[in-house]
């Protein structure tokens, strides 16, 4: 493959060059452009960043050139991307003029926060109408690139059913049609510009001119990510006294059943021979006694706790039903908002849990025994679900996950450690009215819970 030693990320913040008639907001909506050659990450980090955003709550969405291209015209060589090539320079302007017009679109109707343009932009005069197009909407801007060519990009819609081969050697052609007009972002001429520039997958980093939260939060996650092959395993706890009870929270120990399942999960550890495994747990005696039996020492982490149900712990969905059936119709309504009495929500547990991601991003093979509610939050990060559908995933007991990135995200494998346990899902309810009667409340709860 071919790799770049210099992954630049550019946060261009245009709030000092904007004229006086545009407010420069705060909260004015970012727009990150992505600069350099193909096959430098841009696209990886494109996608990756957007996920990381859209899971702490920034609305963000892609706005990848490539598509737009071929939405005009098929992909049939390098030839399309040769400087001299006319015809094919005012498709490309064209299709750069109309990623601009759904980035105001998305920003002024969709309500969103950020927004990734995902394109070489290696030229001065291509980055030049951006700036201007940015400081005649009152945006602030910024953007990034790099990753391996025969991993990602052969693999592309431009090369569907081709020979791969073939398809690289196309490819390197196309990186040297943009090299003959490639001027990178210059430290001096654009000293004004916010940006970082990543050089060799994270040895050193180069950061100028950073003036706001959101971009500080955008250079603090790139500062962290890396592409080194590794796996993530993801487990609940063994099956804990409270499951049995079909109680919520709690710091119960294991079950008898889950103590099989802690067995069985350390023998399946170790069957993956995995280099370096780094095992971390909550503070909850049930997910401790899970870990203990791996034979692996393993760290505890207080943001790994499961979410603090508040006055309802410790109660059944019954209970909780007859004591207090508002909140328990409040919490279907809107279960990842939802926040227990004088306790948390699933979004209180995404911010408690951005720490984790964060070393989990700077780690390589980790395994991490959690509980339901924080494997959720977990897997949507790593899967791209929405905050709609976070609150809903299966995190069944007594399943292994292994995750492994891949591309542009994870292939997930589940394992079934053929221990028995109880359900503790509860489906998404039909009916979410507070004035609903208890058995339509309660019908969506497993019966063998």
């Amino acid at each position: 493959g071919v790799a770049s030693p210099l992954l630049a990320v550019f946060l261009w913040c245009l709030s000092c060059l904007s004229p006086a008639s545009v407010p420069q907001f705060t909260n004015s909506p970012t727009l990150i452009v992505m600069v350099g050659l193909p096959a430098r990450g841009k696209t990886y980090i494109s996608k990756k960043l957007t996920r990381y955003l859209n899971w702490i709550g920034v609305p963000t969405k892609v706005f990848n050139l490539g598509q737009y291209r071929r939405e005009v015209q098929s992909y049939k060589s390098f030839e399309f991307f040769r400087p001299d090539n006319e015809e094919a320079m005012q498709i490309r302007k064209a299709c750069a003029s109309n990623a601009l017009k759904d980035v105001v679109i998305y920003f002024s109707k969709e309500h969103g926060q950020v927004a990734v343009f995902d394109a070489t932009n290696t030229t001065r005069e291509r980055r030049v109408s951006i700036v201007s197009f940015a400081k005649e909407k009152g945006y602030k801007a910024g953007s990034g690139a790099g990753s391996p060519v025969t991993d990602v990009k052969v693999s592309s819609p431009d090369y569907l059913n081709c020979d791969k081969e073939e398809a690289l050697a196309d490819f390197l052609k196309r990186i040297e049609c943009y090299k003959q007009t490639y001027v990178p972002l210059d430290d001096e001429k654009d000293r004004r510009l916010s940006y970082i520039k990543i050089f060799n997958v994270g040895s050193r980093y180069l950061v100028n001119c950073v003036r706001d939260h959101i971009q500080s939060r955008i250079v603090y996650y790139l500062m962290n990510i890396h592409v080194t092959p590794r796996s993530i395993y993801l487990s609940r706890h063994g099956e804990s006294n409270m499951n049995l009870l079909g109680r919520i929270g709690g710091d119960s120990g294991l079950s008898p059943r889950g103590h099989k399942y802690a067995t069985a999960l350390g023998t399946f550890i170790k069957s993956q021979h995995i280099k370096d495994l780094k095992v971390w747990t909550s503070h909850m005696k049930r997910t401790i006694q899970t870990a203990e039996h791996l034979g692996i020492p393993y760290e505890q982490w207080k943001a790994l706790n499961e979410i603090d149900a508040g006055v309802c712990e410790e109660m059944t969905y019954e209970e909780i039903q007859d004591n207090h059936p508002e909140e328990f119709a409040l919490r279907d309504q809107d279960k990842y908002r939802y926040r227990y009495p004088k306790g948390e929500s699933y979004e209180d547990l995404v911010h408690r849990l951005e720490p984790v991601i964060m070393e989990l991003e700077r780690q390589e093979n980790v395994l991490v025994v959690c509980h339901q509610a924080v494997m959720r939050c977990l897997l949507a990060y790593l899967l791209d679900k929405t905050s709609d559908e976070l609150p809903y995933l299966k995190c069944p007991l007594h399943t292994a996950l292994k995750l492994t990135p891949v591309a542009y995200g994870c292939k997930v494998e589940h394992v079934f450690l053929n221990i028995e346990a109880v359900n503790t899902h509860r489906e998404r309810p039909g009916n979410v009215d507070v004035s609903r009667d208890p058995e339509e409340a309660l019908k969506t709860i497993p019966d063998h819970f």
